[in-house]
């Protein structure tokens, strides 16, 4: 080997450093807006899934679009858990902290574990910083600060421009390559294999490979730094999980949601059609739609909520698979609309990616607090069937169960995603197109017989009969231009059978009651609800949407403690599942677990006469599988009223 042969640092010799083996691991990237932590995040978590471990993210945004640099304000984070078991949470607390300036160090230390790795970029602490972060001297050089981690200082700015030397790049546009530094090094520290990362760079660059080389170079930099320095004397492994057989890609939730209504329209042998206004945290679902047009897919971007909604109608009348989009300040302009959905009698998806409220409150932030809006944020009685996904995978799956329902049933259906799990990622197995449940749409055909006098008075029904029900009560749907098939539409109160316009009083109370009904008998045609722990006992915890994963793990926790607790996750959130009443009286104790101040315990409440206890969180932040855990202590111990 020639003197001038560059070995990779994992294929050196490297006695002095240990290497220790760990089940799990919690690390944060946090920076301002700018440093690139999702960036960094993502790839981390890319690199740990194609590893095999399972992989749970908690992406968290600046609420400002251009908050100032240096800020609390304009601190963007990434925190992922990796494992070589299953996992269902990004994590409680922090084992390795990546702070790339005072203001992240300041916002985020907090939940980093005591004895925790720390990873601080010492050239962003300087007075300017340290002032606008709201810290009165530098928090590097107090010793009490110092003695609760493991710090790390790693002159990042410098040694990512020493990195790049030689290139051409402005000093702005070098510094822009210091989160793969950062990246680089926590590679290192765990053990990953860059490869993916570096072939991300090769294929995202390629047009400018100035930046490209830049970029792997400060890559590269971080690892031969972790190599190098005697900072760090141990890196760790973290095994690969024992995942069930199968091809896995890592999936965010609104990349889920927009793969299964595409799914669903297959399914069906229909076009989607989806229309919407920008929000977050529901945008990224009509950014991934918008490049799927091969496959039958069109998307509209309406000039406001009101007009987006609007189009669905319409599209839904034509015969088209017809999705909007929103979070709960849009919903909420779109209420009038899905009124006329549900006047209508035509089947469409709503789907709702909840974030912090009211107004525009907290937009980049997690929250339940929209499920009595969906309920009930419609002016007359206007039920609509919900279902709400547990976590980014399942997204795929729940909204194909929502399409599904709306055309089964020809009725509008919400669908409940959240921020967490909208941009939250976890591996996610890809089925196999023979194991989808297939969606059956069956449209009538053409000109009927016309109805007998005894059937039907009044005029104008052509022969065809558009408020004439099934089993299920849904109407048909006929196509626009099939000859024979002409009928009224529109937002008047209709006459059953016939939908002429009818505005009796006996007509209406019997049109809002068969709407009820046929809401309301769709818990025929869906599963009843499991229940995991024992079937009857002290406490039952209730749950729906993004929580699912800290209550799982917080009641098997107690599950292993040898307590008296179960769990019961919904799905169906309107109507509940038939037997769900039976389950929860067979509990001494209720507790419904939700990041509002009690929407889904109201309605239990209200629907089975049971006082069930809450567990509430209005942060903007997933819970914490302790602070489950505590609670559920606190009521084996009898010390919740």
């Amino acid at each position: 080997m020639s003197s001038s042969t560059v070995v990779p640092p994992e294929q050196q010799q490297q006695p002095e450093k240990r290497r220790e083996q760990l089940e799990s691991v919690v690390i944060r990237f946090c920076g301002d807006s700018g440093d690139g932590m999702q960036l960094a995040g993502t790839q981390f978590t890319n690199a740990s899934a194609v590893f095999g471990n399972d992989v749970s993210t908690l992406p968290d945004f600046p609420a400002e679009i251009r908050a100032p640099i240096g800020t609390i304000a304009g601190v963007s984070g990434y925190q992922i858990n990796f494992s070589s078991e299953d996992i269902f949470t990004p994590g409680d607390f922090v084992d390795t902290l990546v702070a790339m300036n005072p203001a992240a160090l300041k916002s985020n230390v907090g939940d980093l574990r005591r004895g925790g790795t720390l990873i601080v970029n010492e050239d962003e602490f300087e007075k300017s910083n340290l002032f606008k972060a709201g810290y009165p001297s530098n928090p590097l050089l107090d010793g009490e600060f110092m003695s609760k981690y493991q710090v790390h200082k790693v002159p990042m700015t410098r040694l990512t421009r020493d990195a790049v030397e030689g290139l051409g790049l402005s000093l702005k546009d070098a510094d822009r390559c210091k989160n793969f530094f950062a990246l680089g090094l926590v590679f290192w520290l765990y053990d990953r294999n860059r490869k993916s990362t570096e072939d991300w760079i090769t294929d995202k660059f390629k047009k400018n490979p100035a930046v490209a080389e830049a970029n792997l170079r400060a890559l590269r930099g971080g690892v031969n730094f972790g190599f190098s320095t005697e900072s760090f004397t141990t890196h760790y492994n973290v095994p690969a999980a024992k995942l069930a057989p199968g091809k896995y890609r890592k999936i965010t939730g609104n990349e889920a949601t927009a793969f299964g209504l595409v799914t669903a329209a297959r399914l069906a042998g229909k076009d989607l059609f989806f229309s919407g206004y920008p929000i977050t945290p529901a945008s990224d679902i009509l950014h991934e739609l918008a490049s799927m047009k091969e496959f039958g897919v069109r998307t509209f971007q309406a000039e406001d909520e009101i007009a987006a909604m609007s189009a669905v109608c319409g599209a839904a009348f034509s015969g088209a698979i017809a999705i909007t989009a929103s979070s709960g300040p849009g919903i909420c302009l779109k209420g009038e609309a899905m009124g006329l959905g549900v006047m209508t009698e035509l089947p469409m998806v709503i789907i709702d990616v909840q974030r912090g409220g009211p107004s525009t409150g907290l937009p980049t932030k997690t929250e339940q607090s929209d499920l009595l809006l969906a309920m009930f944020g419609r002016n007359g009685d206007s039920p609509l069937p919900i279902v709400a996904a547990s976590g980014p995978g399942d997204c795929f799956y729940a909204v194909q169960e929502a399409v599904r329902i709306a055309v089964e049933f020809m009725t509008p259906v919400i669908f409940l995603s959240d921020g967490y799990i909208a941009n939250g990622a976890e591996p996610w197995m890809i089925p196999k197109a023979a194991d989808l449940k297939p969606i059956v749409i069956k449209h009538p055909a053409g000109k009927i017989d016309k109805p007998s006098p005894e059937q039907v008075e009044g005029e104008g029904t052509n022969g065809f009969l558009p408020y004439l029900r099934n089993e299920k009560l849904a109407r048909p749907w006929a196509i626009p231009g099939t000859p024979g098939l002409e009928h009224r539409i529109g937002g008047l109160e209709k006459a059953d059978i016939t939908g002429n316009i009818d505005y009796s009083p006996a007509n209406h109370h019997h049109m809002v009651q068969t709407r009820m009904k046929k809401v309301a008998g769709v818990a025929d045609y869906i599963p009843l609800q499991d229940v995991e722990g024992p079937e009857s006992g002290e406490l039952l915890v209730l749950s729906w949407g993004g929580t699912f994963g800290a209550v799982r793990t917080a009641v098997r926790t107690a599950i292993g403690r040898k307590k008296s607790v179960a769990h019961a996750h919904l799905r169906y959130m309107n109507p509940f599942p038939k037997n769900l009443e039976e389950i929860v009286k067979r509990y001494k104790k209720v507790l419904v677990a939700e990041l509002n101040t009690g929407q889904l315990r109201l309605l239990i409440r209200a629907k089975f006469l049971v006082d069930a206890i809450g567990l509430n969180k209005i942060q903007g932040k997933p819970f914490l599988v302790n602070e489950i855990v505590e609670k559920i202590d606190a009521i084996l111990e009898g010390q919740t009223p």
